[in-house]
């Protein structure tokens, strides 16, 4: 396996990466993703005698340029699978408009095949490709739930300072406008309000990378934290390692997950939450997901109302036995997203591709 991806991208990953009994080999050989980024990715996947070309497609993730998305035509290259991690759409130029999903429309119709790793978009791509190119294969979660053997639960609370009888709450990822962070922050005011002992343990990095309206974003947020005086109760991990996640996401009573947009697989940071079977209260799908439970794998409220999220909190911190419920589901739900299964179902549409050849 090959990963052809640019010069200065994961500069800490080594060329050669063991992957069980194979290896995977990174090139980094293009400029950047602007036009021409086909230039060397071609006649390297030509040099390599590559079987399938595999797009992991996110708009930020090439700097909201749309150079990636004119796929050359077929007999200049190997078939090509687009991952679409989200159908967010890139930048053009200003007003660009309808122009900026015809591009991605555009991606998708020229690929090969096409996986999408959620409900949501695999019905919004449904009416504008072909059925037997459009696969729904869904993420996992990029964190495994396994604790030190010398784990200390209580001792990692104190840590971050939780008393005995406090409620922590966990967030997991980074923020963006998608994702609610004022609800999160308004919920633990009125949790406070209520006389609930509650703090905020926000784990992982302050912003993402890729999307410099992150960062915007994430200072609007600690403004809000600021004028609410609540900066003795939110705690942040920084960056952590997948143990350090783990060990952290283990210490938190309730996860709360506002997602503005409903509740989606295609969000790594719930993935990682079912896998370490953690109470989460979120907010409605945007369309019926039948493997989402109200009560038994998740506590669901509507989008944007804190006083919901709030209240939801309040009657998990009340109800051992349904916060044991929803532990027990989520882990019950993880057990469809597992790695090895998302492996199988990606390799038979590579296989397929290649048969076809």
């Amino acid at each position: 396996m090959h990963i052809i991806t640019s010069r200065s991208a994961f500069e800490e990953l080594p060329e050669d990466i063991p992957d069980g009994t194979r290896r995977m080999r990174a090139h980094r050989v293009v400029p950047g993703w602007g036009w021409g980024c086909w230039r060397q990715a071609l006649p390297l996947a030509k040099e390599l005698s590559l079987d399938v070309l595999n797009i992991q497609y996110q708009a930020a993730a090439y700097g909201m340029h749309p150079a990636v998305n004119v796929i050359p035509r077929p007999q200049s290259r190997p078939p090509v699978v687009t991952t679409f991690h989200d159908l967010k759409v890139p930048y053009l130029f200003p007003k660009a408009g309808p122009l900026r999903w015809w591009v991605v429309r555009m991606l998708a119709s020229r690929s090969d095949g096409v996986i999408v790793t959620n409900r949501e978009d695999y019905l919004r791509l449904e009416d504008e490709i072909a059925s037997h190119k459009l696969h729904r294969i869904p993420i996992g979660s990029n964190i495994d739930p396994v604790a030190p053997a010398d784990y200390d639960r209580d001792a990692e609370r104190a840590r971050w300072g939780i008393n005995p009888g406090d409620l922590l709450l966990g967030y997991f990822g980074f923020l963006n406008e998608s994702k609610g962070g004022e609800e999160l922050v308004q919920t633990l005011n009125l949790l406070l309000k209520e006389g609930v002992p509650a703090h905020l343990l926000k784990i992982g990095g302050r912003a993402g990378t890729s999307d410099p309206t992150n960062v915007a974003y994430a200072e609007r947020i600690e403004r809000l934290i600021t004028e609410l005086g609540l900066a003795e109760r939110v705690h942040r991990t920084g960056y952590l390692s997948p143990t350090q996640v783990t060990t952290a996401l283990l210490a938190t009573d309730i996860c709360v997950l506002p997602y503005r947009d409903g509740v989606s697989f295609r969000r790594g940071s719930l993935l990682a939450c079912l896998a370490h079977g953690r109470a989460i209260v979120t907010t409605r799908p945007s369309v019926p997901l039948t493997w989402i439970r109200d009560g038994e794998n998740m506590l669901l409220v509507q989008a944007r109302e804190s006083s919901a999220l709030a209240q939801a909190v309040i009657r998990l911190a009340e109800d051992s036995d349904l916060r044991d419920r929803l532990e027990a589901g989520a882990r019950k739900l993880a057990a469809e997203f597992t790695w090895d299964r998302i492996a199988r179902r990606t390799a038979a549409v590579f296989g397929s591709l290649v048969k076809d050849k």
